[in-house]
């Protein structure tokens, strides 16, 4: 006879007072459930599985035939023991010794006491997909050295490629006027001078580009000593603007601090090393400035222990695909190069060099036709 409750209650009722409906397990549920997630199963839960697989038939097998309790027990220990013994070793003498050469394969080392410990006790240990992940992370790791390489190498082309035409663009001219004084212009005196002139002057370039490229081999390998001191950056700033005045005033171009960063800040850096940097940011400005333009200096504290400083013209600006690039040796936009004929192509290289060198950073924000602007940080006065 079918039981009934005395008083119906709603289903929804039912469940709200009686949570655990519907959700029990067994613990023999649980230890299925436990054995059978085989996301994080390892060798020792994968073979103790598969002798409980072979056990229990077996064991029921045995206990049809022969109707004995103590059998069924007996038998199923046995069984299950020796097959899980038999499994384990196998999957852990000759699956885990290969996955041991994998290892071994991946950190490319010959093993240490420790490392060999962790081969035999710990690895075994791991499950097949924590195995999996660390060669996915392995693998993954390859791809970006390989891609870095690449880039690399890619970098590592154009930079000779750039340095031979660095290199050759004076060179040639030098020769030029050589062959030409020799093949009798050395007695013409309107002439002579002239070209003389013109070859003091790429050899100037010369050896500007070989001081350049000393100091940035010296700076890249850590070689520059840096002798940090107290200033104001706005002392530095005005002396810079005063040097380069004549070239500035040749496209009359307006050097000035932004209003509101008069404020003197005290910094703490390498005082010469730093005139180096925004010297060569002016000048860069200048070169790549519209006539009757501005740059602009300015100053400003982003917290306790920096402050930033950036140099802004209004000049042609370079497209968002350079910005990435400008700080590497000899890169140069289209444009710039066409305008830029004497220069090392150094100079911003050498800068971000200098400001790394201080443990601090360098960017560059840019759009054509608009202006740049290149800022970096320094440290605070140090008492």
């Amino acid at each position: 006879m079918r039981r009934t409750l005395q008083h119906p209650v709603h289903q929804s009722t039912l469940l709200k007072t009686t949570p655990f409906i519907g959700v029990y397990k067994s613990p023999l549920q649980g230890v299925w459930g436990f054995m059978l997630n085989t996301k994080n199963i390892s060798p020792r839960k994968l073979s103790a599985f598969t002798a409980l697989l072979l056990s229990v038939p077996i064991s029921i097998g045995i206990y049809i035939l022969h109707e004995g309790w103590q059998v069924l027990v007996v038998s199923f220990i046995i069984i299950f023991i020796g097959s899980y013994a038999l499994i384990a070793f196998t999957l852990e003498r000759f699956i885990y010794r290969k996955i041991k050469l994998i290892y071994k394969f991946i950190y490319q080392t010959k093993a240490s006491k420790k490392e060999e410990t962790y081969y035999q006790y710990l690895l075994p240990q791991k499950s097949i997909d924590e195995v999996r992940e660390d060669v996915e992370e392995w693998a993954e790791k390859q791809v970006e050295e390989i891609e870095l390489l690449k880039r690399n190498e890619q970098f590592r082309k154009e930079f000779l490629q750039n340095l031979a035409h660095e290199f050759k663009t004076p060179v040639f001219a030098i020769q030029g006027y050589v062959d030409t004084l020799l093949q009798g212009a050395l007695e013409n005196p309107e002439v002579n001078r002239p070209f003389l002139e013109k070859t003091s002057r790429n050899i100037d370039r010369l050896v500007n580009l070989m001081n350049d490229l000393d100091e940035i081999s010296k700076l890249e390998r850590g070689e520059q000593v840096v002798y940090k001191e107290n200033f104001i950056i706005q002392d530095l700033v005005k002396e810079v603007f005063e040097s380069l005045s004549i070239k500035a005033e040749q496209k009359n171009i307006r050097c000035s601090i932004k209003k509101g960063c008069e404020s003197p800040l005290t910094v703490f850096a390498d005082k010469e090393k730093i005139r180096q940097v925004i010297l060569n940011l002016v000048e860069n400005s200048i070169k790549y400035g519209k006539f009757g333009g501005n740059i602009t200096a300015s100053m400003y504290i982003t917290d306790e222990k920096h402050v930033l400083v950036e140099i802004s013209d209004d000049g042609i600006g370079m497209a968002e695909r350079h910005l990435s690039r400008i700080f590497e040796r000899f890169y140069r936009t289209e444009e710039g190069r066409s305008l830029d004929i004497t220069g090392s192509g150094l100079g911003l290289a050498i800068c971000k060099h200098i400001i790394e060198a201080h443990g601090q950073s360098i960017h560059v924000r840019s759009t054509e036709h608009v202006g740049t602007t290149i800022g970096f940080t320094l440290e605070r006065k140090k008492e």
